[in-house]
């Protein structure tokens, strides 16, 4: 493509200045990551990296020139990364278009909305430069969790194992969930009298924790908290899809369903559009000493952290963003703002409760490692409408609990103790009569 043509096609941005530009910096890796949300294109290098991008409109394609390179087999490597199923991205072609200069097309399924910017050094990574290809119209996940129970109803409980009691009462709930209520407060207290029946989908938003370019804490064994906090999830989402309350379905839905990023306001602003009832986001603790374990619960605090320890996990947490890749330039000053200012005694009154139901029903299945609900500055329970708790299930960074969190076992115990808990809560605080239309 010749500088004439990319100059008619459409605008040239210039992330950063000549006197900015890196020269002879190496690329050092490449990484993709598709999902059905935006697929990322992360090229990591030991300088500070300048490029000129154009977005073609037929056929739809995004040109890069990175200056002050020169090709190497860690960038070729970005060929080979593409998936099939990629739903943005077609290809990618790579080429030493000048002395200090490489040349990326990444040909794409369909048009798209590109970002691109640089991050600094972080954690294990050197700088940065990332390309986010977003979809023109989002889907309407709402839309999408009402159209699964139109068109297939509950999903089926996952079978119980012989001589499993959770699963049995599990498989026995799905069997009733025509009758007035499934609820029950605790395998060994009484089930509650059912609320009047309401009439509407119940939203359990579950928030995988990290993802993508950020792997959470790891253990010694090498255990990716990103990996084993999906996989719960995913186990919670089975039996949640399996539930009803007071003859309501349930559906859960997932901030992020596979290996990529999403920004700690994002699932917020998730969670509430789909008008989520409940919000849990999960994680794996890691602390600086091996021996720490047990599970722990947290709440947002409108003040000081209950402890130093929660300060010290909500200050983690909320560094996030800062391994994942945020394009800051793209986010909302407003929106951060609010979402910064909207929390309110009531919603965290309610997380409170919530958070008291799970770790009342986690210490049936594990070691807890508080018996009461922390509370600390969390910048992914700040949603003001909707009762939010982080659960911790376990310290990944102790090695006996890292293997617990790798176990099919201990993962369908921690999915049914959360499952239980969630229903415990339902059960005293029974959903507002809403409309929402099935």
């Amino acid at each position: 493509m010749k500088r004439r043509d990319i100059l008619r096609s459409g605008p040239v941005v210039l992330l950063l200045g000549a006197h900015q530009i890196a020269r002879g910096a190496t690329i050092v890796a490449v990484r993709m990551w598709p999902a059905a949300d935006y697929t990322r294109v992360t090229i990591e290098s030991d300088g500070l990296l300048a490029s000129k991008q154009v977005m073609v409109s037929s056929p739809p394609r995004f040109a890069v020139d990175i200056e002050g390179i020169e090709l190497n087999p860690a960038l070729r490597e970005l060929v080979a990364q593409v998936k099939t199923d990629d739903p943005f991205v077609a290809g990618i072609r790579v080429g030493q278009q000048a002395p200090n200069v490489v040349r990326l097309v990444i040909d794409l399924k369909q048009p798209v909305l590109p970002q691109a910017f640089n991050l600094p050094p972080i954690a294990a990574y050197q700088h940065r430069l990332v390309f986010d290809f977003y979809p023109l119209k989002a889907a309407d996940p709402l839309e999408a969790l009402i159209a699964e129970v139109k068109d297939r109803g509950p999903v089926p409980a996952p079978a119980p194992a012989p001589g499993d009691p959770l699963g049995e009462l599990i498989a026995e709930r799905s069997e009733k969930a025509n009758r007035p209520s499934t609820t029950v407060a605790s395998m060994d207290r009484p089930l509650k009298v059912p609320a009047p029946k309401t009439d509407r989908l119940i939203i359990i938003a579950l928030d995988p924790g990290h993802g993508g370019e950020d792997p959470g804490a790891i253990g010694p064994n090498g255990t990716r908290e990103k990996d084993v906090v999906l996989q719960v999830a995913v186990r919670l989402r089975d039996r949640i899809n399996a539930t009803t309350v007071n003859g309501n379905p349930m559906r859960a839905y997932l901030t992020r369903d596979a290996d990529f990023f999403v920004p700690l306001h994002v699932r917020v602003q998730k969670a509430r559009r789909v008008q989520a009832d409940l919000f849990v986001s999960i994680h794996a603790d890691a602390w600086i000493e091996p021996t720490a374990r047990g599970a722990s619960v947290f709440a947002l605090s409108q003040g000081a952290a209950s402890s130093t320890a929660a300060r010290w996990m909500a200050d983690k947490e909320n560094k996030a963003d800062l391994v994942g890749g945020v394009n800051v330039k793209a986010q909302e000053a407003h929106v951060m703002r609010a979402m910064l200012d909207m929390s309110t005694t009531a919603q965290i009154n309610d997380s409170l409760k919530l958070g008291s139901a799970l770790l009342g029903e986690i210490g049936h299945v594990g070691r807890l490692h508080k018996r009461h609900v922390e509370q600390a500055g969390f910048a992914v329970l700040k949603a003001p409408d909707i009762p939010s708790v982080l659960v911790e299930t376990a310290f990944i960074s102790n090695p006996e609990e890292e293997a617990r969190l790798r176990s099919d076992a201990y993962q369908d115990q921690l999915a049914d103790a959360l499952m239980r808990g969630i229903e415990r809560y339902f059960a005293n605080n029974p959903p507002l009569a809403r409309t929402r239309p099935l």
